[in-house]
């Protein structure tokens, strides 16, 4: 029995051999060797029967296994056949591109579906450069990647997916998909707005003749404008219209810069009218009500840098600015003045405090005005603290604050950034002065604490970055000064109350003086009687000259710069300080403003090394010459004529290496 056992079992199929089959075979054996031993105990001629009949089961199981073996074997065998076959067939017909190559890059196999792309060309053998040099570059670029990525091979696309262990790379055909995207990218919706920037100053010296001429004209104009560029345009009112266009018209639109602004202005120009205009665009979301309201932030964007401009941003991208390219014309009215004056003064009135901060590295029209805030909120009867970086003050304000010895209850008022923070609480009021952007306060720790009760009074053009929800906004690019804003406000307060005092106005004054370049740029009438009115009320001049003195070290400092002076062709002026050697921002600013009296030159840009080991470039223009959309281009703002960027973990010449760049694209 043990040798039957033994025999019958070893001799079972193959694919009975397994673990599970093992167990059945040996349960089922053990069951009918116990059954046949009780049997023969029983009975030995039963015993005898069944064990025949154990022989005979045993037989037919065999033979059946056996069988199903075969049939099972050849279905397999059958099956393994036709898969490699498949597998043959699908390498060489399927749809996608195969391309197998050495070490040395030469092709050493191709499918037929990627040949068709080289049409009778031989390629095997050769080096992939010489068969064809974009798709060699392709592989080359492409070899560490472990995901397909999609590339543009001749005038087709594809995936490519590399497999740098086999050297194998798979080109999958994704023109048409590429297509249907490129279309939907290119019908996306547009919105857009246009205004008039000075229509109504332009119209109100006119008789209705000429008005209706103007307005034809400009009607005209547009209108072939967005007919050419498959644009839908409806005018909404006299100096507002609306645009609706596909993504593709936007390309082209910036591709050639918005030309449509130059004409407009250069036509209106010559007939002694000059009109400009101002464009908020948006894209890149299905939500038409969110690109509405991104176009109108677009437009105040636009407007608010000075008009004569395009703003064109998506939802949640960067800002894109064209033109800009004149200054911007004066049209804040004594009207405006007078109600901002009277805003603030409700906003001081229901604060329990209130702060004013101007920039970092405070200057004269920062402090200034400064010195103007404290004043209104004294006037209403309020305290106001005044932030300043006490660190590091430049010779002008610092021959200040030892005037400011003789005022011990406006020097007690100047307080430092930890102590506005530790004062501060919701009910005050802060007020950030000559500058918008956040980042670049004096402290922008007190600036997150106090977000929801911002006022900014400014006269540079409005930047991207920009207070989330200012109680009050005052920004007036047409201004020389900070200081000529806030001096028309005084104007309009309260004659019952203590007055501006001599240091106020003196520094009032220096400030404007030093901005407008002693009233020899961005001066217009209303600064003069900004001046006026300061003059009036004890500015003392011999003192401003005293502020704006230069001490030695300034003045070495600057020479030094302009001596290391070349020219950018013959309308551009560029300094580079010594790599190594620290500059003061106010110097290097001065610096570029002497450059300015070179004949010829159209901008001057000095870059230096600043103390906090940032870089910093100043750039000036005679207007002539964009540098505020220059500076942009490299994280900083300003004004068209007057503007600064300060740049970090680079050196002074990899400074001027990006300057040089974004020059040469500009002049494009």
């Amino acid at each position: 029995m043990k040798q039957l056992f033994s025999k019958s079992f070893w001799h079972l199929p193959a694919f009975m051999k397994n673990s599970q089959l093992r167990l059945i075979a040996i349960f089922l054996l053990g069951l009918a060797i116990v059954c046949e031993i009780m049997a023969f105990l029983v009975n030995p001629i039963l015993g005898a029967v069944l064990l025949i009949l154990v022989f005979l089961t045993i037989g037919a199981s065999f033979l059946t296994l056996k069988e199903i073996t075969e049939d099972t074997n050849e279905y397999i065998s059958d099956l393994s056949y036709r898969i490699k076959r498949g597998e043959q067939e699908a390498l060489i017909k399927m749809p996608i591109g195969i391309l197998f190559f050495n070490d040395q890059t030469e092709a050493e196999w191709i499918n037929p579906y990627l040949q068709k792309y080289f049409g009778k060309r031989e390629v095997l053998g050769k080096k992939l450069k010489d068969i064809d040099l974009q798709l060699a570059k392709l592989i080359e670029q492409h070899f560490d990647e472990k995901k397909p990525v999609e590339v543009k091979w001749g005038e087709q696309y594809f995936q490519l997916l590399i497999q740098k262990e086999i050297h194998a790379a798979y080109l999958m055909d994704i023109s048409q998909y590429a297509k249907i995207e490129q279309h939907d990218l290119e019908t996306d919706a547009v919105l857009g707005q246009i205004f008039l920037d000075n229509y109504d100053e332009v119209t109100q010296s006119m008789n209705d003749k000429e008005i209706s001429d103007l307005s034809n004209y400009v009607t005209n104009e547009l209108a072939n404008w967005a007919r050419k560029h498959e644009m839908f345009l409806k005018r909404i009112d006299d100096d507002h219209f609306f645009i609706l266009a596909y993504s593709k018209a936007l390309q082209q639109l910036e591709q050639e810069k918005f030309r449509i602004l130059d004409r407009i202005r250069e036509r209106t120009s010559k007939q002694n009218f000059p009109l400009t205009l101002s464009l908020g665009i948006a894209y890149g979301d299905d939500n038409l009500a969110l690109l509405a309201q991104t176009a109108q932030s677009n437009l105040d964007l636009a407007l608010g840098r000075g008009g004569d401009q395009v703003v064109v941003k998506s939802p949640d991208g960067q800002a894109r600015f064209y033109g800009g390219k004149t200054n911007p014309m004066e049209k804040r009215t004594r009207v405006r003045a007078r109600m901002i004056s009277q805003a603030l003064q409700e906003l001081i009135n229901q604060a329990d405090q209130v702060f004013v901060m101007g920039h970092q590295r405070s200057d004269m029209d920062s402090m200034g005005a400064c010195l103007g805030i404290r004043r209104i909120s004294k006037m209403n009867h309020k305290d106001c603290w005044i932030i300043m970086d006490q660190a590091t003050p430049h010779s002008d304000i610092l021959r200040l604050m030892q005037e400011l010895e003789q005022y011990p209850e406006i020097k007690g008022s100047i307080i430092t950034s930890a102590e506005a923070i530790e004062k501060a609480n919701p009910q005050s009021l802060l007020i950030m002065v000559d500058h918008s952007k956040p980042s670049i306060s004096i402290s922008t720790e007190l600036y997150q604490k106090m977000a929801d009760r911002v006022m900014v009074i400014d006269h540079h053009r409005r930047g991207e970055e920009f207070p989330e929800n200012p109680v009050l906004v005052y920004i007036e690019p047409y201004a020389s000064s900070t200081c000529e804003l806030i001096t028309e406000m005084l104007e309009y307060q309260s004659r019952d109350s203590e007055p501006i005092n001599k240091i106020e106005a003196t520094a009032m004054l220096t400030g404007i003086i030093i901005d407008t370049k002693s009233f020899s740029l961005r001066t217009g009438t209303r600064t003069f009687d900004a001046a006026s009115y300061l003059r009036s009320v004890g500015a003392d001049l011999t003192m401003t000259h005293h502020f704006m003195k230069e001490n030695v070290q300034s003045f070495m400092q600057r020479n030094h710069l302009i001596d290391r002076l070349e020219f950018l062709g013959d309308r551009l002026a560029l300094c580079a300080g010594e790599p190594d050697r620290i500059y003061d921002p106010v110097t290097a600013a001065q610096a570029a403003d002497a450059l300015l009296n070179i004949s010829g030159v159209e901008a001057s840009f000095v870059i230096t090394k600043r103390q906090d080991e940032k870089i910093g470039i100043s750039a000036r223009s005679n207007g002539k010459e964009n540098v505020q959309v220059i500076m942009e281009e490299l994280g900083g703002g300003g004004h068209l004529s007057n503007a600064a960027t300060q740049l970090t973990d680079m050196t002074v010449a990899q400074a001027r290496e990006q300057l040089l760049k974004v020059l040469k694209k500009d002049q494009k």
